[in-house]
């Protein structure tokens, strides 16, 4: 079974860290899943030998009214459909930092938007202080990025009729 509950997770990586077994993580909404999210999924499996993706829970998608477009249940079963993916959690908090605290992965990946810690949020330089907390490198590809934001919000101009 791919999809998890995320302490069972922590479990199970923890046996496969025993076993000498590089773990990669990758964190976010995945709500429009495109070419983008796979192209950065395949390239983060090559970073390790377990990929574990973690999708923020339905109750803290923060990307504007009626998103996620997709609950977190068909999100997760669209990650754990992908062969790069080895696991899927739901997060249970609203940022990915006490997910890293409790699957502490070898290598947290981000897309080449995050490189230089640049998120206004800000939560990208919260999960950095984490990883040299547990002792884990973020590490970033460099694949095509989309917006699925951006995406989802032309979609509706254009079939709004407000163009």
């Amino acid at each position: 079974m791919k999809i998890l509950d995320l302490f069972e997770l922590a479990d199970r990586l923890e046996e496969l860290r025993d076993q000498g077994k590089v773990i990669v993580h990758c964190h976010g909404c995945f709500d429009l899943m495109h070419p983008g999210h796979i192209k950065h999924l395949q390239a983060a499996k090559k970073m390790g030998d377990v990929l574990v993706v973690t999708l923020t829970p339905d109750e803290f998608v923060d990307k504007g009214p009626g998103r996620p477009a997709f609950n977190q249940t068909l999100r997760a079963e669209s990650l754990a459909a992908l062969s790069c993916v080895d696991f899927v959690a739901v997060n249970k908090w609203p940022t990915a930092e006490n997910t890293l605290r409790t699957l502490r992965p070898h290598f947290y990946v981000k897309g080449q938007e995050f490189e230089k810690l640049v998120d206004p949020t800000g939560k990208i330089n919260r999960e950095a202080k984490v990883l040299a907390e547990i002792g884990a490198r973020l590490k970033v590809t460099h694949e095509v990025v989309f917006s699925s934001t951006k995406l989802l919000n032309e979609y509706f101009l254009k079939h709004s009729g407000k163009e």
